[in-house]
């Protein structure tokens, strides 16, 4: 699927220039609706979304389209996500930040075959930065190889994702993290968090949802970069898997330290 690499990240490319960065820091009150609390959608998350699907479809007519805009139209698309070969969209990653005006946000698009990631790609429309994985073919950064590396802070930095999660489960990680880990808050931008672990930003990350198109084009990236994006009991992220729990380090080493640390 290597091959999909040029068509896909040529549309993205358009997509951002033409519907999404027009719209940054240019969008109407009645333009930004909340879907669910806290969860925001813009009219260029729906605009993005079209056109990618039609753009997506042109190049892999045999595929099918799971978008997120289209999921909360029709559920069932979400439950049919692992079956068959899908392309999986994210129009707008980081909608609460793209509507408040301010970076990072990002396109997300991954390829996966009966829930196993065959590629993705990440696309920052602002600086322009084009993240990719290829399964068994490496991960790349604007064309050039990537491998992921650790950040070389004194106490490795750990990004918790802890907004989905239960007081009781903020407070468990809190407590586990002490004396092990430098924590920092994450982007709300999963376009910009697994960027920042294959890069050397964040040694590790831990998120709570697990919706796929927030996730298959970071876990293939990170996986591909060789760094390691599993559940948090160790088993493999498969796509349609809807089980909460993901756990994402620049390395296995990294990953396993991190594993026992929260999560034995």
């Amino acid at each position: 699927m290597h091959e999909l690499y040029h068509p896909v990240a040529d549309l993205m490319r358009q997509v951002g220039s033409d519907i999404v960065m027009p719209r940054f820091q240019n969008l109407a009150a009645h333009q930004i609706l909340e879907k669910a609390p806290d969860e925001l959608v813009t009219i260029a998350d729906k605009e993005s979304e079209e056109r990618l699907s039609e753009g997506l479809a042109a190049i892999l007519p045999k595929a099918g389209i799971v978008g997120e805009e289209a999921c909360e139209s029709d559920p069932a698309l979400l439950g049919r996500v692992g079956e068959g070969l899908n392309w999986i969209i994210d129009p707008i990653d980081g909608t609460g930040n793209f509507a408040a005006g301010h970076p990072p946000f990002g396109i997300l698009i991954a390829l996966a075959d009966n829930g196993h990631i065959l590629a993705g790609w990440i696309l920052d429309p602002v600086r322009g930065r084009m993240c990719h994985g290829a399964l068994g073919k490496g991960a790349f950064v604007d064309g050039e190889a990537v491998r992921a590396r650790a950040s070389g802070a004194p106490l490795p930095i750990a990004a918790l994702a802890t907004f989905f999660m239960t007081p009781e489960q903020r407070a468990d990680m809190k407590a586990r993290s002490a004396g092990h880990y430098t924590t920092v808050d994450i982007p709300r931008c999963a376009a910009e968090q697994y960027p920042r672990i294959v890069l050397g930003e964040n040694d590790l990350t831990i998120f709570e949802r697990s919706l796929p198109w927030d996730h298959a084009a970071g876990a293939i990236f990170l996986n591909e970069a060789g760094g390691r994006l599993n559940r948090t009991d160790g088993s493999p992220y498969k796509v349609g898997d809807a089980r909460r729990g993901l756990l994402g380090a620049a390395s296995p080493q990294l990953w396993d330290e991190a594993a026992r640390v929260f999560f034995d």
